[in-house]
């Protein structure tokens, strides 16, 4: 599979994102995730010059965006879908190491090569930048640069939290851990609900947890067994919220 780099055509967002025939209400103005993204301190006009900037790009499950310590020539702010990031080991194993939601932006550290590989766990829709006329950008718009820099703290505060969940909780807790926090996630676009999606395999979960995909499986079967989650099609629905709430707070 091709890195995005050398895949994505250049379309207006207009076409991409909205579809609305007025200037004004189209592209980036018009993005359904603007306001949950990076470009949510630009003005009007700023997004203008952002959208002039744009390629619109789209990936199908499973399919690579970029790949580990290979050249990032582009960034990418996500649209729809969700994509799967992860470290290759030496070895040949994978540690997912998140999973990137529509307004999450990818390659906010703007190095030389790629420090993780990410692919679609569903349809993915993004909007792709050149990392050269974004850093230039970035570098004009102060209040950019700290929307990225706010961006870039909550991704430190998230791995913070993985390595405490890792290191210091029982398998229930991790499980219960992440479900509520996609439920957040989640809800933070505008979508609250107690039936959390979940797109992703059991094994991206077991990978992400840091367990064997039996151990999340024995997991998922117990909770729904003592009616803490309901099994649904793509996801879960939380019956025991104050009781999860608890152990995830202990």
């Amino acid at each position: 599979m091709l890195p995005c780099s050398r895949r994505y055509e250049r379309v207006d967002c207009q076409q991409a994102a909205c579809g609305n025939d007025s200037r004004r209400d189209s592209g980036c103005l018009a993005c359904k995730v603007r306001l949950a993204s990076v470009c949510a301190s630009l003005s009007v006009e700023e997004l203008e010059e952002l959208n002039a900037l744009s390629h619109h790009t789209s990936f199908d499950a499973k399919e690579t965006v970029f790949v580990q310590d290979h050249p990032a020539h582009s960034v990418y702010n996500i649209i729809e879908g969700m994509v799967r990031l992860y470290k290759l080991l030496p070895d040949g194993r994978r540690q997912i190491i998140g999973f990137a939601l529509p307004g999450d932006f990818l390659g906010l550290a703007m190095r030389d090569a790629f420090g993780f590989s990410a692919d679609a766990v569903d349809s993915v829709s993004a909007c792709a930048f050149s990392r050269s006329s974004y850093a230039a950008l970035v570098n004009a718009k102060p209040h950019l640069l700290r929307r990225l820099h706010e961006f870039a703290t909550h991704e430190l505060t998230l791995a913070q939290e993985q390595m405490m969940l890792l290191g210091r909780r029982s398998a229930e807790e991790r499980v219960i851990c992440f479900l509520l926090t996609m439920r957040d996630r989640w809800a933070k676009l505008g979508k609250p609900s107690v039936t959390v999606p979940l797109p992703m395999s059991r094994q991206d979960i077991a990978d992400f947890l840091g367990l064997t995909i039996e151990t999340v499986s024995r997991t998922f079967t117990k909770l729904a067994k003592d009616k803490t989650i309901l099994i649904v099609p793509d996801g879960v629905r939380l019956l025991k919220t104050d009781h999860m709430e608890l152990v995830a707070a202990a």
